[in-house]
């Protein structure tokens, strides 16, 4: 599970830049997968990328902050481990908006 920015979103690899990396994050990818359809994605959502706007970023804090990331299993993920990443979940969403401020794009992907 990663975070990336870019320029925009066709451009190519050498142009992204990782920002944050989980391992085993089930709450996280939830949400991603939440959002994912909210924009009327279905199906697989593991190597879909989705682009994180401001707004996202916002509901995404508040969701970590009142520990209210959806309770999500699966056969990859593990355990639950939305304590341990609170800190890094708080830090890439700051690096976030910055990268949004100097006008990047935010992306999230997957793949197992």
């Amino acid at each position: 599970m990663y975070a990336y920015t870019a320029s925009k979103p066709e451009a190519d690899w050498d142009s992204h830049r990782e920002i944050a990396y989980w391992r085993k994050h089930p709450n996280l990818h939830g949400w991603m997968k939440q959002l994912w359809e909210s924009r009327g994605n279905a199906g697989m959502f593991n190597g879909n990328e989705i682009e994180l706007t401001w707004e996202d970023l916002d509901r995404l804090e508040q969701a970590v902050k009142q520990k209210a990331l959806p309770s999500t299993q699966g056969f990859f993920f593990g355990d639950d481990s939305a304590v341990y990443y609170h800190d890094k979940d708080l830090e890439f969403i700051k690096n976030a908006r910055a990268d949004l401020f100097l006008g990047l794009k935010v992306f999230y992907n997957s793949s197992w």
